[in-house]
């Protein structure tokens, strides 16, 4: 896998939804850099003016529980974010984020103990996040999930293996 992944962590609760991810009145937008604006707005207004790309999530249960739309993931990943560090993600998140590249790392953990504003960095190969001198073992990340991600998607990957 790719060198380790590093950023900012920013801190959000549990039962972070998709409509709060990214409202649903902003779905019929459709590229990338438009759906960026509205990241987060209603739960933090300033969160896309702060986050850098790389930046990392530290995130409560169930994270993007609600619909099973994409854009919410295309709208963090546009955000700039890197990584999600989560207590627990809805299933159809999970599988859309690592569909689109987004890496997701279950650790009840790390999410619990992560400071906002530090930097943290993780190691999807090793399945482990560092901040300062703490470091956590996620839940390991498959095969399969590890090339989805190491090719940037899964239509990424699948080309590549058409290709081959």
């Amino acid at each position: 896998m790719s060198a380790p992944l590093q950023g900012l962590v920013h801190r959000y609760g549990d039962e972070v939804n998709t409509d709060v991810i990214l409202p649903g009145r902003y779905l019929a937008l459709r590229r990338p850099e438009e759906l960026r604006e509205h990241c987060l707005e209603g739960l933090d207004p300033g969160f896309v003016r702060r986050v850098r790309p790389g930046d990392i999530l530290a995130v409560g249960r169930n994270f993007g529980c609600g619909s099973s739309r994409e854009h919410a993931v295309v709208a963090l990943r546009a955000a700039g974010v890197g990584a999600i560090v989560a207590h627990s993600a809805a299933r159809i998140f999970y599988r859309n984020a690592i569909n689109l590249g987004l890496p997701v790392l279950i650790c009840p953990e790390a999410a619990a103990a992560m400071v906002a504003g530090g930097i943290a960095s993780i190691d999807l190969g090793a399945a482990s996040i560092r901040q300062g001198a703490t470091g956590w073992q996620a839940q390991p990340l498959g095969d399969e999930v590890r090339a989805i991600l190491a090719a940037g998607g899964l239509v990424p990957r699948v080309r590549a293996a058409l290709a081959t």
